[in-house]
């Protein structure tokens, strides 16, 4: 299967990231990674830019996670720490973006993809689509501090431990109650509503939207405690690499918490 690409398309005061690997519902590959940092970097020297859009190929997903092929190397919880650092560049770079960021969500949102839309400013999905981080009864891994602040931030404490420990998806209406989305729209009337959005907020003061972004991206990071002992625990657990063989493999993960 392709390794994917991520595609940096300008049409006038906006442009539009796709998250491009259809046949794998747009799961994210190291390839792909490492483009979205290109495009945010990118997007940092572009002049008279106002609106950034991120949404996936295909119509089906936005991202449905880093795909699993990615885990095969790790062999210890070193490995683990450094791809959630690595992970915490990327999202960090999208944050950082001088302009407003739109998710446009038609489908899955999942693992690293919810993550991705966790870190957009704004979020729109189709009616279908699904929110979820299913690491509890999928890999056996965990998150890094500042995506659970992002999470908790996003959807609230209660219902950010629901789809985590319950392990299950949030629909879009969830979603929408939950203030994660912006707002839902009909699949046939997304474009409209992406050019009306992108519209309105290319015709308001750029150094107000980044101000205020910057200063919200501050207070939803401020004072994080310590959390490698965390991350550290699951990637050298037992439990990670049964997880991983399991998915892998396509079978249920037979847990032994150690």
């Amino acid at each position: 299967m392709s390794d994917g690409e991520v595609r940096y398309v300008r049409d006038g005061k906006v442009v539009t990231v796709i998250f491009d690997r259809p046949a794998a519902r747009n799961a994210m590959t190291w390839q792909m990674y490492e483009q979205l940092a290109q495009a945010c970097a990118r997007m940092q020297g572009e002049d008279e830019l106002r609106v950034a859009v991120f949404r996936g190929a295909g119509g089906k997903a936005f991202i449905a996670g880093t795909d699993i092929a990615q885990f095969k190397s790790f062999r210890s919880a070193e490995d683990g720490l450094a791809y959630e650092r690595k992970m915490e560049t990327y999202l960090t770079a999208i944050e950082a973006l001088p302009v407003p960021t739109l998710a446009v969500i038609e489908g899955f949102a999942i693992g690293g993809g919810l993550a991705i839309a966790s870190a957009c400013d704004l979020r729109i999905a189709t009616p279908s689509s699904q929110f979820g981080v299913p690491i509890a009864r999928t890999l056996g891994n965990c998150l890094s501090m500042q995506n659970y602040a992002r999470l908790v931030a996003a959807l609230g404490a209660s219902r950010a431990k629901r789809m985590l420990l319950l392990a299950e998806n949030l629909s879009a209406g969830d979603a929408l109650a939950a203030g994660f989305l912006t707002e839902i729209v009909e699949a046939p009337d997304i474009e409209r509503r992406v050019d009306e959005l992108t519209a309105r907020l290319s015709q308001h003061a750029p150094i107000t939207m980044r101000v205020s972004k910057e200063a919200i991206r501050r207070l939803i990071h401020a004072g994080l405690p310590e959390g490698e002992d965390l991350e550290r625990a699951c990637y050298a657990s037992k439990d990670f690499r049964i997880g991983m063989q399991a998915f892998i493999e396509k079978r249920a993960p037979q847990w032994t918490g150690t």
